[in-house]
């Protein structure tokens, strides 16, 4: 049995190698980060500390972020919280229906969200998931592989319910610059004020678990909760879920449909969008690299996408506040397929302060490059002809396109954060020279020797992504729209050729 607030169980990289800590103790200089198994566990113990101190001792206000507790005063902050977090034993447990469950247990690796399910099993498709690698748990993994499961569930069948931000959320953290994991931590706690040890009844599973068998059975926040989150923001329990165990290990997960059914909750970690009916929804990350092309709504705002509560007060607090140091981001999550796990993302990105006029730059620079790759891949297929290997090949010319523009488009935003002025034509050269360079490399080798049709279709793609570059054809009217620019007038006609 172990207590998750004051049992050292969570391991973390220090400058002379790992060791095994507190909550408490990740106050304490040279923590650079955790050092669980598997980084989606790295990024839900990050939720949640970030979670446990808010509870404990959040800034009440942007003057309060400035006198980040030391690690004796944080352990004194987080004692009352104690009798909320055991794993196992009588009485409630962390993250686990308020009464035992009844019947057959599954095997521990259940709780990690590329495991197989058990229809998986039964049907033999379980390609891009892993069956039976987990025959127990030690507890501390345990601990953190079931909170990793509430805080990103997936859709699991029938009454067996997401998380509050649906099936693997996009999840973005702010990182000061020179700064190891309290920094972090600190960094992305919400202002509030400390739960008091009577309220520990507000944590879900404190209290008879709330179930949703009849339709219509949600959970909603109050309507204060922009203001000051409530607890069971960071601690969602959308599973009803006990772990069996055997001594030190977690043998076995009883489950059981109809959890709780969370509706229009904003998470303070996540970025979110509105959709047609103007109802905020989470973003969730798609499969492959994030790069800038992916930065609107995550990094820089967007008319119907809005980036997470805890870039848009850190960048608030940097902004009336002199000293406060430069950030990244740190952007991951699950590309998930309903209830199939596609790719697990992990993205550090920098942030830039910019005024409006600069952000609508650059967001009009990402609207541009992403016209243009269109065109480059539109051009390599006619190009080449249709076919599978084609259109392969010019979906990797694309994604090499957006990678090879990545540092420009950096230093560019950079450029505008130190109130340049926008260079639109500047940044319609580079995108036309990344580009030409991927279509000749791809196109044109062994031109000399092709049949004469396919040699005349290569030209004319090329002289057509020429053309969108400059201002000719179908392709350019977008990019050069994005980027403000005029469009060349049409040449005229000679008379013998009308």
């Amino acid at each position: 049995m172990i207590n998750l607030v004051t049992d050292a169980w969570i391991p973390v990289r220090c400058r002379n190698g790992t060791t095994t800590v507190r909550p408490d103790q990740i106050a304490e200089p040279g923590i650079l980060g955790f050092a669980w198994p598997r980084p989606d566990l790295n990024l839900a113990c990050h939720e949640l500390l970030i979670g446990l101190i808010y509870l404990a001792c959040p800034p009440g206000d942007e003057d309060a972020r400035h006198e980040r507790p030391d690690q004796v005063t944080l352990r004194a902050a987080l004692a009352p919280l104690a009798p909320a977090f055991n794993l196992l034993g009588e009485g409630p447990r962390f993250l686990q229906d308020f009464e035992p469950l009844e019947g057959r247990p599954n095997p521990p690796d259940m709780l990690f969200i590329d495991s197989a399910g058990g229809n998986a099993t039964k049907k033999n498709s379980d390609l891009m998931v892993r069956r039976n690698r987990y025959q127990n748990l030690p507890l501390p993994l345990a601990a953190i592989a079931l909170f990793t499961l509430q805080a990103f569930a997936p859709a699991g069948g029938a009454g067996i319910r997401t998380s509050m931000r649906g099936g693997g959320p996009l999840v973005t953290l702010v990182r000061p610059k020179g700064g190891g994991l309290w920094s972090l931590i600190w960094a992305n706690v919400p202002y509030g004020e400390a739960l008091h040890p009577d309220e520990l009844s507000s944590l879900p599973w404190m209290q008879p678990t709330v179930t949703s068998k009849k339709k219509g059975q949600v959970v909603v926040p109050d309507s204060d909760s922009m203001n000051c989150p409530p607890p069971e923001m960071f601690f969602g329990q959308p599973r009803r879920l006990r772990l069996v165990a055997d001594g030190d290990a977690v043998t076995g997960v009883i489950q059981r449909p109809h959890g709780t059914n969370y509706a229009q909750w904003v998470h303070d970690l996540s970025p979110y969008y509105e959709d047609t009916k103007g109802q905020k929804l989470p973003m969730h990350p798609k499969p492959g690299p994030f790069g800038y092309r992916n930065w609107r709504g995550v990094i820089l705002q967007s008319d119907k996408r809005r980036r997470s509560a805890n870039l848009e007060r850190y960048l608030n607090w940097r902004q009336a506040v002199q000293g406060v140091p430069r950030v990244d981001l740190i952007v991951a999550g699950w590309a998930m397929d309903n209830m199939k796990p596609l790719d697990f993302l992990w993205s550090e990105q920098p942030v830039f302060p910019l005024t409006p006029d600069a952000e609508r730059s650059a967001i009009a620079m990402i609207e541009a490059a992403e016209h243009a790759g269109y065109a480059l891949s539109v051009c390599i297929r006619d190009g080449m002809g249709e076919s599978e290997t084609v259109t392969g090949a010019a979906n990797a010319a694309r994604q090499a396109f957006f990678d090879q523009t990545q540092q420009p488009f950096i230093e560019r935003v950079a450029a505008l954060s130190n109130h340049a002025r926008p260079d639109p034509d500047g940044w319609l050269a580079e995108l036309r020279s990344v580009a030409m360079a991927l279509f000749d490399e791809q196109v044109l080798p062994g031109l000399s020797e092709m049949q004469e049709t396919r040699r005349a279709k290569a030209v004319a793609a090329r002289k057509s992504l020429v053309g969108a570059f400059s201002g000719y054809g179908g392709l350019a009217k977008k990019i050069y729209q994005a980027l403000g620019l005029k469009l060349p007038a049409k040449p005229r006609r000679k008379r013998n050729e009308e």
